[in-house]
Parts: C-alpha cells; sequence; structure tokens
C-alpha cells in the first residue's frame, strides 16, 4: 500500500513510512531519495510528430521538454503549401503550419531547446539526454527524430527545392496538375509515386540510372504500362535549372538529362522534378533499436520501441505511408503511451522506496 505526498503527486511512498514521517518536509525528503529526473518526457525532434507528441505530454500534465536542432516544423518547411491536413481547407505553408503547432503545444506548458543531441543512455529507470546546453534527464524519451531524404546532390537541387523540386508527390503534385513533371528513382517508392502523379498529368517522365526498376514487379510493370507515362531507363540527372517567373521568383523550368549508356546530354524542359531515390531515418541516437530493413525503427501500435521508455513516432518509424497527418497521429498515441509508461514506472519506485 502507497500514499501520495499532497501537492507532489508524482511521488508516492509506503503508507507505513507515512505514518512514521508526519512531518510534511521528512515526507518529501524521503520521496527525493530517489531523485527525480529534470522532466517526465523529453521529444527530441520538433516536426509534426514532435511537436504533437509536446502538446499531448503536456496535456497529459507532463513536465516537457521538446529538443529541436534546426528548426520547428522538420520537412513540413520545404513545403510551399499544405493542402491536405484536415482542417485546413485553404492551403498553409508549411512555416505556418510549424508556428501553430508551437504555439499550441507552448499553451498547454510544453518547454522548447534549440540544440542539438549528442547521445541518448538508459539507467535503471531514468534516461540521461546530453545536449549542447546541457544534460537532462526523464523517465521516458519521444524519439521523433525524422528522415531525410536522399539527395541527388546536383546543380539546382537545393537552390529550387520548393519551387517545382520536392520528395512527396502527395504534397505537391496537385501544384503541377496537366504540367511537365520529371520523376526520378526506380524502386517502389518511386514507381508509387509515379502512379500517383499520372493521376494529375500525361506529361510524366520517369528516370531510372539502371536497365530496369529495382520496384517489386507488379509496381514495375504498373508503371510500364501506363500510357500516361514515359519511362527512360539509363537516364540521369545532372541539373537543374530555374527560370524567374513574373514574380520574380525562381522556379524549375529545365533539366540536363544524361544517358549513362551512351554519355549524350540533353537539356529538357520541366515544370518540376520529384525526387524518390530513398531516405535515411535518422536513428544515430538509437543504435542498438530494433530497426526494419531500411533502418528505420521497429515499433508497436503504442509506439513503443525494444528500449522501455523509449518511444518513436514519425517518418524515423517504420511505417506504411509518411504523411504530416500520421506524424501527427503517431506523436499523439506516443505521448499517450509515455503517460502511462511513466504511472507504471512510478509505481514501481516509489512504491519500494
Amino acid at each position: 500500500m502507497v500514499c501520495v505526498v499532497r501537492g507532489y503527486p508524482k511521488f508516492r511512498i509506503p503508507a507505513a513510512a507515512a505514518r512514521i514521517h508526519t512531518n510534511r518536509k521528512s515526507l518529501y525528503s524521503l520521496c527525493m531519495a530517489r531523485e527525480k529526473p529534470s522532466k517526465d518526457v523529453i521529444v527530441i525532434g520538433g516536426g509534426a510528430a514532435g511537436l504533437t507528441a509536446g502538446q499531448y505530454c503536456a496535456r497529459a500534465g507532463l513536465s516537457v521538454l521538446v529538443v529541436e536542432e534546426l528548426a520547428l516544423g522538420g520537412q513540413a518547411l520545404n513545403i510551399e503549401g499544405i493542402e491536405n491536413y484536415p482542417g485546413f481547407p485553404e492551403p498553409v505553408s508549411g512555416f505556418k503550419f510549424a508556428e501553430k503547432l508551437e504555439t499550441q503545444a507552448k499553451k498547454f506548458g510544453a518547454e522548447f531547446l534549440y540544440t542539438s543531441v549528442q547521445s541518448l543512455k538508459k539507467e535503471e529507470n531514468v534516461f540521461t539526454v546530453t545536449t549542447g546546453k546541457g544534460v537532462f534527464t526523464a523517465w521516458a524519451v519521444i524519439l521523433a527524430t525524422g528522415a531525410k531524404h536522399r539527395l541527388l546532390c546536383i546543380p539546382g537541387e537545393k537552390e529550387l527545392t520548393g519551387r517545382g523540386v520536392s520528395y512527396c508527390a502527395a504534397c505537391d503534385g496537385p501544384f503541377f496538375k496537366n504540367r511537365k513533371i520529371l520523376v526520378v528513382g526506380g524502386g517502389d517508392a518511386a514507381c508509387d509515386e509515379a502512379m500517383f502523379l499520372s493521376k494529375l498529368t500525361d506529361k510524366l517522365i520517369v528516370i531510372h540510372r539502371r536497365g530496369r526498376f529495382r520496384a517489386q514487379k507488379a509496381l514495375a510493370d504498373r508503371v510500364l504500362k501506363n500510357p500516361r507515362i514515359e519511362v527512360r531507363f539509363n537516364t540521369v540527372l545532372e541539373e537543374i535549372r530555374g527560370r524567374a517567373n513574373e514574380k520574380g521568383i525562381e522556379k524549375v523550368a529545365a533539366g540536363v538529362l544524361r544517358r549513362t549508356d551512351t554519355g549524350e546530354r540533353r537539356e529538357e524542359e520541366i515544370d518540376a522534378v520529384f525526387v524518390f531515390t530513398g531516405s535515411v531515418p535518422q536513428t544515430r541516437l538509437a543504435p542498438d533499436i530494433s530497426k526494419d530493413e531500411g533502418g528505420c525503427i521497429i515499433t508497436d501500435a503504442q509506439m513503443r520501441t525494444s528500449l522501455p521508455g523509449l518511444f518513436c513516432a514519425g517518418d524515423v518509424r517504420s511505417t506504411p505511408f509518411r504523411q504530416l497527418v500520421v506524424a501527427a497521429g503517431e506523436g499523439a498515441v506516443a505521448a499517450h503511451a509515455a503517460a502511462r509508461y511513466i504511472d507504471e514506472v512510478l509505481d514501481t519506485v516509489y512504491s519500494s522506496a
């Protein structure tokens, strides 16, 4: 049997000890014998998953710190107009979207720290997170570090990202309806996204550096048989060129293509480039956690990883569909599961104090 110290709802001590130590200060000192972490939960990553997790943790009455290395919003910041997120009938920029999530999380009490995370380790029931601005501890950690698109690393790619260069067909495809689109890639993702884009335009070119697709045969066959898609094997994109529009904004205008078998180079006018050459999940902080063949972290339906107390949400997680709405949902689930986990840990820790 345990009792809760009034004013300190997170601390529980045996009822027998409570009867002996009637002085409130003594009770508190006894509880503090098991040092309380600096936060209940630390969320690593400030994209849609991390921001939602921070909000839901705070709403659950937990002290939560969201740590983001660069800027809040993650990959959403590369989206000029988000128009498929529920509740936003008018397109909203990725920046504005992230700003709203941040404001909402802060409203409920989430704290934010802008720095890099150098290491993450767990000893007994407590996680230690070492950052560029100090060391923090927590009962639970939610990893929402996302994944980085594998880049082509060619001239014009970085400069024109969000201005015709995209890594998400569902996000940006509708902006280029009936326009000329170039898709780069030959795996499952490239074929899937090409099929989606073919519903928006019949001026679609798919290029792949090899002589055949890497994708599953069924997917590859669908692309090859699609009359709205032109497939060019043994072809790579060497440069993306832009042109300023009437507002003075430079957008994708052409691409320089090279045949890998003949070496022939040509410039071709295009309106958009969609790159699907894979992604790199950011799992550096959890090298020993169970992962799938693509390197993404495996969780159960509660977003629990193979390490108790470590939860995972968003693009770093092994998931069949990567979208902002999915990442936000996973962040909410992870926060809910983390709160339940902490309750279980506290019952164990303080009932045996």
